[in-house]
């Protein structure tokens, strides 16, 4: 093999750590994955072992590179995409973590924000940040961590602790400590960063109390973060990568236009709406983002989060045991009963945009007596496909122009590869759905950016002629039914939000 035209991704995930190595052309070379353990330790709580994420992140790394036979001198640079949000404390000196990591899913701090919303100050926050004060973003834990873990608070006034999203956990350690830094995207998930300045808000960190000295560099998403410890992997490998992974799958779909829209179906659902170089305020309770920076330029998007999409068939298979693989939830949905309309509304852990009722909690509704496994099946997949429509629709009330440019949505994620899935998805929508030939596609846009800033692959809009579509799904669903059934699943949704909701 030639010296260093490897490009390796991380894409450290909710359930688990995942290494691609590509090669110069951005063909997947190998690959490996490894589950972890997830934590519940009360309800509405979620919490992984920070160690867990380190280890099976070296683990999968050195085992692709491994089944490539390829060794650091190979490696022109790493990318990193990672679950956002979740949130980290750990000691400068010894990098270790002073709590487990709080997952983006945890709830445990909803009545905090709560009561910041009451007192008035949810304006400020959406003006700075582009989201809404919600326990699903980093800040308010990081406020947790420093009230509930006993001296953390007197630590990180003294500058001995650091915080960080899974980015700037696995940077720290892969640098051996040398870096402490993270990238725009993530930066702009923690309800800290001012998303129009491009800089950390010293009015949102006294709000919340977090000294600023816990805090990572900011840099663009493609840019020189640091090397690997040589010790790693056989020798040192530049890190020249960073995105959150709704960004990276954004990007590795090449929706660099405004007007073009992704959605990932992974734990939660995650659509992103490229508006260019404008932040629009959405009214319609989505989020405004970064969607990635480049030379010190940031483009924005309007992003709908949906907590629970994959992770309903996980509990098909964990928890209710209807099925043994993930696989099965396709043909078993697409064989269920024409005759029975079964809604499952999955706010497990509260619903996200457009409702972001942190208090509202799972219900079905449309049970008889003859229901059963496939329903069931039915019902977790078509709530993936109801929700997206929740943020479609948003999308389009809060940026006109998304209605002009006719609607394809290019989607991706482990759910996309269910046929019967897609098609449900564009009956739904009564829209397009267009699946790319490369479905690991948040790995994709990691590899992009590191191998943009190596100088072996072309600029975005190059990078945009090589997406391949594999297969579009038109809708074929009847105007009257398709009315009847997101009817159906808004009755069922306003029969499950709290009385809190907003």
């Amino acid at each position: 093999m030639a010296a260093r035209h490897l490009i390796l991704a991380i894409d450290q995930g909710t359930t688990s750590s995942r290494a691609i190595l590509f090669d110069a052309q951005l063909r997947p070379v190998t690959s490996a994955q490894q589950e972890f353990v997830q934590h519940y330790p009360a309800s509405g709580w979620v919490e992984h072992e920070p160690e867990d994420l380190w280890e099976s992140t070296l683990a999968v790394c050195r085992e692709a590179l491994v089944q490539a036979g390829a060794g650091a001198g190979e490696v022109a640079a790493i990318g990193i995409t990672n679950q956002r949000e979740t949130t980290l404390l750990w000691d400068r000196r010894t990098g270790a973590a002073i709590h487990r990591a709080i997952v983006w899913q945890d709830r445990r701090t909803a009545e905090r924000c709560a009561a910041l919303e009451a007192q008035g100050h949810g304006g400020l926050v959406a003006a700075r940040t582009g989201l809404r004060l919600d326990p699903y973003f980093s800040g308010s834990k990081i406020a947790w961590i420093l009230d509930n873990v006993p001296g953390a608070r007197e630590r990180a006034e003294r500058g001995e602790l650091a915080f960080g999203t899974v980015d700037s956990f696995l940077l720290w350690r892969l640098t051996g400590g040398r870096v402490h830094a993270t990238d725009a995207t993530n930066a702009s998930r923690t309800m800290l960063f001012d998303i129009h300045r491009g800089e950390w808000d010293a009015e949102l960190l006294a709000l919340l109390d977090i000294p600023a000295s816990l805090l990572p560099e900011v840099r663009d998403c493609a840019a020189l973060f640091g090397e690997t410890e040589p010790e790693l992997f056989g020798g040192a490998i530049p890190i020249r990568g960073i995105a959150g992974d709704q960004q990276a799958a954004t990007i590795g779909q090449a929706c660099f236009s405004p007007g073009m829209l992704k959605s990932t179906y992974g734990t939660g659902c995650f659509a992103l709406l490229n508006t260019g170089a404008k932040a629009v305020a959405s009214q319609s309770r989505l989020l405004t983002t970064i969607a990635y920076q480049f030379g010190g330029e940031r483009h924005y998007a309007l992003e709908g989060s949906i907590f629970i999409a994959g992770a309903a068939v996980q509990w098909l298979r964990d928890g209710l045991g209807i099925i043994e693989r993930a696989s099965q939830s396709g043909p078993l949905a697409a064989n269920a009963d024409p005759g029975q309309q079964v809604y499952l509304v999955p706010a497990f852990t509260g619903l996200g945009a457009p409702h972001w009722d942190a208090n509202a909690r799972g219900a079905m509704f449309g049970l008889t007596r003859n229901t059963g496994p496939r329903e069931f099946a039915r019902a977790a997949l078509e709530a993936v496909c109801f929700q997206t429509l929740d943020l479609l629709e948003a999308m389009r009330a809060d940026w006109p122009e998304a209605e002009g440019a006719g609607t394809v949505l290019r989607v991706d994620g482990g759910m996309v590869a269910s046929d019967w899935t897609m098609q449900r998805l564009a009956d739904i929508l009564s829209a397009p759905v267009d699946r790319p030939e490369v479905l690991e596609t948040t790995a994709l846009g990691a590899a992009y950016l590191a191998g943009l800033d190596a100088g072996l692959l072309p600029e975005p809009a190059q990078f945009g002629d090589r997406w391949r579509l594999e297969r579009r799904f038109t809708p074929t669903l009847a105007a009257e039914p398709r009315r009847a059934l997101v009817a159906g699943w808004r009755d069922a949704v306003r029969r499950t939000l709290s009385s809190t909701s907003p």
